[in-house]
């Protein structure tokens, strides 16, 4: 594949163009392009192949706060490639322009994004992508530059021809890097950060179980530090690679070393912050037992939930029950900080809430997803939090607060009553507020003499009016359920970080007496990760 990038559009929220820029051959326009984009329905995929047009266009796509950026080639290209230059062009912008990339940030700086565009892809061949090699060839003007650059000063002379040369000169032999890195406050700091999605069965065992880890670093160290991290697994070192499943690094990291010693990464950082490493961890290994003993409690998540329905003498309710699991938040219980004196305070010399001795759970959401024929919820019974329905979307939210975790309560329930679709008697009587809904007339008796037989065949009836209406609501039940939430200083998959070293002997331009303050953090997310089938 020797296919070339051959233009890059960028759209704001109303599809419109805001930035074009176009590398190689003759790519069709941003408007042209927009159209053909748009005729395939949602969700589109990230590589659309246009065969109609001349010549036929592969689009690559991505859509990142609100905006959407489109990349063109009219020849066979590899489309991680591709999707990936995209990735390096929004974090490019976010580094030069500030985060988040929003339309009126490029409109203003369109000197700035034009020249990032033209240094990270030559005539279609991708080229310099990293941010600290690019802040050496991309001028950025300051604030004070551009008020002084509107207003013609007399013996105001232009930018040195000779800027290329020094810059050429001093250009770093890590291109990840920058040259003559100076700071007053020596810091390295690593942020763990993984990302949960589980699947559960409704008797609670484990269907599938997957973490995906990012290592983010941050390097604020003079000169040219060379640093070695470790690694530990749940087990130790010895079985860290056949946990870290699909490992992939940032091109500093040496990977003979990490080939050789597992769990050791050896690098020489960028300045600043930057995802050193990621990777999966297929969960169920993990769990004691044979596949068919698998429950949640052995994959040891901190929240645990079991859903009931076709609950009351119809059928027409179902109950939503939380267990947290107070055995991860240190000895106290406690899920998070509380002020005065109540079962969340902090004693004297207490770890700290959020760190590995005491993790801390927060951002507990539960979404509940109701069939399409469910028309309102008629009673929500929250025990703690707050639950709401949203009939546009079908959806069941229910929020418990963070002061709501701290309070040391381990169940939570949440009862609810679904109401189906109106059947023809109810719409009948619902067509005026009085419940006439024909009209009213006076040829019917009010009185029968025969009317004990049909309330016989009434009574009668109300059984198989119930098992009816048990029928009706057996489909108005939840499907599944699904639990997000956030947990500070605990990782599902139990790697830690063992010790980050900086080597004297192979480090430039870091004096022997500095000593880098060092810091860690472990982060697990589930955005709706967390799902249960009822």
């Amino acid at each position: 594949m020797n296919g070339v990038i051959e233009a890059l559009h960028i759209y704001d929220e109303h599809n419109r163009a805001i930035l074009s820029h176009t590398y190689t051959s003759r790519p069709l326009s941003a408007n042209h392009l927009l159209p053909l984009y748009l005729e395939h329905p949602a969700p589109r995929p990230n590589l659309i192949y246009l065969p109609n047009t001349n010549p036929p266009t592969l689009v690559f796509s991505l859509t990142h706060a609100n905006l959407l950026y489109l990349a063109t080639s009219s020849s066979e290209l590899e489309p991680l490639l591709a999707l990936e230059f995209l990735h390096r062009v929004i974090d490019a912008l976010e580094e030069f322009l500030g985060a988040p990339v929003l339309a009126h940030k490029i409109e203003e700086n369109y000197d700035v994004a034009a020249q990032l565009l033209t240094e990270m892809c030559d005539a279609g061949t991708i080229s310099t992508t990293e941010p600290n090699a690019l802040r050496d060839v991309v001028e950025v003007e300051g604030l004070l530059g551009k008020l002084l650059g509107s207003i013609n000063l007399p013996g105001k002379s232009p930018s040195m021809p000779s800027a290329p040369s020094l810059i050429a000169q001093n250009a770093p032999a890590l291109p990840w890097r920058r040259a003559n890195v100076r700071h007053t406050s020596n810091e390295l700091y690593a942020d763990v950060v993984e990302t949960l999605s589980v699947t559960l069965a409704p008797s609670g065992r484990p269907i599938a179980a997957f973490a995906n880890g990012t290592i983010a670093f941050t390097s604020k160290v003079s000169g040219v530090p060379d640093i070695l991290l470790n690694l530990t697994g749940p087990s130790g070192k010895h079985n860290l690679k056949s946990v870290m499943e699909l490992p992939v690094f940032h091109p500093c990291v040496r990977l003979n070393r990490w080939r050789e010693n597992p769990g050791e990464l050896s690098f020489i950082p960028p300045d600043g912050r930057f995802i050193l490493a990621g990777y999966e961890v297929d969960l169920l290994p993990f769990t004691n037992g044979k596949s068919g003993n698998f429950n949640s409690n052995s994959l040891r998540l901190p929240v645990n939930i079991e859903v009931k329905t076709g609950l009351g003498s119809t059928g027409s309710d179902f109950d939503v029950r939380l267990n947290i699991n107070r055995s991860f938040f240190g000895s106290s219980g406690s899920t998070g900080p509380s002020r005065g004196g109540g079962s969340g305070a902090r004693s004297f010399g207490a770890p700290h809430p959020g760190s590995a001795a005491s993790p801390l759970l927060q951002d507990l959401v539960v979404s509940v997803p109701l069939p399409s024929e469910v028309r309102n919820l008629l009673d929500i019974r929250p025990s703690r939090g707050d639950a709401s329905f949203n009939p546009g979307d079908k959806q069941l939210e229910w929020h418990i607060p963070n002061k709501e975790l701290s309070a040391g309560t381990s169940f939570y329930s949440l009862r609810c009553t679904v109401q189906g679709p109106l059947t023809e008697e109810q719409e009948d009587t619902e067509l005026n507020g009085f419940g006439f809904g024909k009209d009213y007339t006076y040829d019917e008796p009010y009185q029968s003499s025969t009317n004990e037989k049909p309330r016989a065949i009434e009574g009668a009836s109300d059984g198989e009016k119930d098992a009816k209406k048990t029928a009706q609501n057996k489909i108005l039940m939840p499907s599944s359920a699904s639990i997000s939430f956030s947990v500070k200083g605990w990782l599902s998959s139990g790697i830690k970080v063992e010790s980050i070293l900086i080597d004297p002997r192979k480090s430039r331009g870091l004096g022997e007496s500095v000593k880098p303050y060092k810091g860690v953090k472990y982060l697990t997310i589930s955005k709706g990760g967390v799902e249960i089938r009822c």
